[in-house]
C-alpha cells in the first residue's frame, strides 16, 4: 500500500513537472511573474516553470505589427476640414516596458498617432497637405518612436495611407485637373500642328534646294558641254589652218624646187588677175607696172607658140 501511494505521488509529480515544461517559440518572448511580481523574460528555447510560483504573464511576438487606424478628422492651417488614414509599423523591443508600461499599448498608439498628426496637419495649409506626405510620415514617425520608448516600442515607419478632402475641396480639385488635362492636350494638340507645320517648311524648304541643286547642275552640265564644243571647235579650226599652212608650205617648197621660169610666173599672175577682174570684185586695183607684165605677156605668148612648133 506505501508503495502504491509513492508511485501515486511520483506520477502526480512528474506530471506536473511536465505540465510546468515551457518551449517558447521563434520571435516569441514570454513575461514570467513569480508570487506576482516580474521575474524574467523567457526568449526562443526550453524553459521550466515552478509550479505554484511562477506565472506566465505575457505572450510577446517581437515580429514587427502593423496598425491601421480608422481615418482621423484634422483641420489644417487655413480651416479645412478633412480626414486622414494611417498606417503605423511597430515592433517591440523591450518585453518588460511593453508589458507594465501602458495599459493598452495599441490602443495608446492610435490616440498618440491622432494627437501627433492633428498638431503636425495644424501647422500646414491645404495644398501643402496633400504634396508633402513625406515630410508628415517623417515627422510623426520621429515623435511616435520618441513618445514610445517607454513603452518598449520601437516605430519603424509611419505611412499617410489615404486623405480625404472635403467634397466641394474634391469637386474644385476634379475641375481644376480636368483644366490641367484640357490644357495639356491643347498645348500637345498645338505642338503636334507646330511639329507639322515645322516639318512641312523643312520639307518645301529641302524640295527647293534639290531643285536649286538640280537647276545648278544641269547649267554647270550644260556650260561643261558648250565649253568642251567650243575647244573642239577650236582644235578643229587650230588644226585645219596648221593643214592649210602646211599645203601651202608644201607647194611652195614644190615651187622652190621646180625653179619655174619667168613665163610661168607670168601666167600664174595673169590667172590671178583674171580671177580679181570676174566681175565679182567691187574693187579692182591694177598694178603700176602692167607694161612690163604686157611684155611679160608677149614673151609668154612666143613661149607657148615655140612649144607648140616644136612637138
Amino acid at each position: 500500500m506505501p508503495f502504491i501511494i509513492i508511485g501515486i505521488i511520483l506520477a502526480i509529480i512528474v506530471i506536473v513537472a511536465i505540465a510546468n515544461i515551457r518551449i517558447v517559440p521563434q520571435a516569441q518572448a514570454y513575461i514570467v511573474e513569480r508570487l506576482g511580481t516580474y521575474h524574467s523574460t523567457w526568449h526562443t528555447g526550453l524553459h521550466f516553470k515552478i509550479p505554484f510560483f511562477d506565472n506566465i504573464r505575457n505572450k510577446i511576438s517581437l515580429m514587427e505589427k502593423i496598425a491601421d487606424f480608422e481615418p482621423q478628422d484634422v483641420i489644417t492651417k487655413d480651416n479645412v476640414k478633412m480626414r486622414i488614414d494611417t498606417v503605423v509599423f511597430y515592433q517591440i523591443t523591450d518585453c518588460k516596458l511593453y508589458t507594465y508600461g501602458v495599459e493598452n499599448p495599441r490602443n495608446a498608439i492610435e490616440n498618440l498617432t491622432a494627437t501627433t498628426l492633428r498638431n503636425i496637419i495644424g501647422e500646414l495649409e491645404l495644398d501643402n497637405t496633400l504634396t508633402s506626405r513625406d515630410l508628415i510620415n517623417a515627422r510623426m514617425r520621429t515623435t511616435l518612436d520618441e513618445a514610445t520608448d517607454p513603452w518598449g516600442i520601437k516605430v519603424n515607419r509611419v505611412e499617410l495611407k489615404n486623405i480625404i478632402p472635403p467634397k466641394e475641396i474634391q469637386d474644385a480639385m476634379e475641375k481644376q485637373m480636368k483644366a490641367e488635362r484640357e490644357r495639356r492636350e491643347k498645348i500637345l494638340i498645338a505642338e503636334g500642328t507646330k511639329a507639322a507645320d515645322i516639318l512641312t517648311a523643312e520639307g518645301k524648304k529641302q524640295a527647293m534646294i534639290l531643285n536649286a541643286e538640280a537647276q545648278k547642275q544641269e547649267q554647270i552640265l550644260l556650260a561643261e558641254a558648250e565649253k568642251e564644243a567650243r575647244i573642239r571647235r577650236a582644235e578643229g579650226e587650230a588644226e585645219a589652218i596648221i593643214q592649210i599652212q602646211q599645203a601651202t608650205a608644201d607647194g611652195i617648197k614644190l615651187i622652190n624646187e621646180a625653179a619655174p621660169s619667168d613665163a610661168v610666173i607670168a601666167i600664174k599672175s595673169l590667172e590671178a588677175f583674171e580671177k580679181a577682174a570676174d566681175g565679182k570684185a567691187t574693187k579692182i586695183i591694177i598694178p603700176s607696172n602692167l607694161q612690163s607684165l604686157a611684155g611679160l605677156a608677149t614673151s609668154v605668148k612666143e613661149f607657148v607658140s615655140d612649144q607648140t612648133h616644136a612637138e
